[in-house]
């Protein structure tokens, strides 16, 4: 395969999963501060979504204040910021009509009718000059939709050869990175520095985190008690049942580059980087992580997640 192509599949998962998480994300923060105020965070959960989904650095070169609609308008259908959920859709679409042909007819359809979709979202939001409560509860289900449906359809359709190691691999590096996002947020930015940790303030943010990632159910399904910090990490870092576990994701990380790795006879500083994170993970208890410090520990992963990311890169996609 072309690393033309690779990369381009790569990217067309990269984006659609980094939409579906800026959706779950802003669809968390609403709950949060839909909530009365004596349960609500004393601090501004706008700033916190900005800084979980990366748009901090950019945000106050356009807006001056982290207000609920200048961050929704950002976040969801701002052409400045590169990430915005109407820009991961659209590159998404660049990227599989170069590739049209390595898509089967169902994933084309899906993003392609996605990307209609989209833009009356985008005629709608710019008429209105706002993102009203309803549209953007539409939106957000359209988004996660248009995930789940893309994701589903490359799992059902794709032959299994490096095409569909290269799209599942963009799932699973973006993935791992937005689960991470979340947890160092949540743990630094929601809580305010006067509330105790397994407060109401922190038990409210915690569920909503949870929701954020479809993780609330499976939650009370392994631990069977109320939510508690030290649980909510565990699953969502060393818990390989779940989905959206940093684990998780390593587990098919690992294998879908040794798979690239057979099919084309060669292994490299991806494969060997990829095994050594996950051994780490897999050796890696809570009590240590907390010990060590949560914030400490999530930053060295996503550091090590990019890292993996350029060699992916570097190893496959620049041609």
């Amino acid at each position: 395969m072309l690393s033309r192509t690779a990369d381009n599949l790569y990217w067309v998962s990269r984006y659609l999963e980094r939409a579906d998480f800026l959706a779950r994300l802003i669809e968390a923060s609403s709950r949060i501060s839909a909530l009365p105020k004596a349960y609500a965070a004393a601090q501004d959960e706008w700033e916190s979504v900005l800084i979980a989904s990366g748009a901090d650095e950019t945000f106050y070169d356009h807006l001056e204040t982290a207000d609920e609609n200048n961050v929704l308008a950002y976040l969801a259908f701002d052409e400045r910021n590169a990430s915005s959920i109407r820009n991961c859709i659209e590159f998404a679409r660049t990227n599989a009509r170069a590739v049209r042909t390595a898509l089967t007819t169902e994933m084309w359809e899906s993003i392609n009718s996605a990307w209609l979709e989209l833009r009356k979202f985008d005629a709608t939001y710019k008429a209105l000059g706002r993102i009203d409560r309803e549209e953007l509860i539409k939106f957000l289900d359209f988004v996660k939709t248009t995930s789940s449906l893309y994701d589903g359809y490359a799992y059902r359709t794709m032959l299994r050869n490096d095409a569909y190691y290269f799209s599942r691999l963009g799932v699973y590096i973006e993935r791992a990175d937005n689960t991470a996002r979340v947890l160092d947020v949540k743990y630094h930015v929601l809580l305010p520095e006067q509330e105790a940790v397994g407060g109401s303030v922190d038990y409210f943010q915690w569920t909503a985190i949870l929701r954020s990632v479809s993780a609330l159910t499976a939650y009370h399904w392994v631990f069977r008690e109320s939510i508690k910090p030290w649980n909510v990490a565990d699953l969502l870092i060393l818990r390989p049942q779940m989905p959206r576990s940093l684990i998780s994701c390593y587990e098919n990380i690992v294998r879908f580059l040794d798979a690239i790795g057979n099919e084309y006879g060669l292994q490299g500083p991806a494969q060997r980087h990829a095994r050594n994170l996950k051994r780490r993970l897999e050796n890696a208890s809570i009590k240590e992580v907390f010990q060590n410090g949560l914030h400490e520990f999530v930053d060295a992963f996503v550091t090590d997640n990019n890292k993996l990311g350029s060699e992916i890169a570097e190893q496959y996609l620049i041609g």
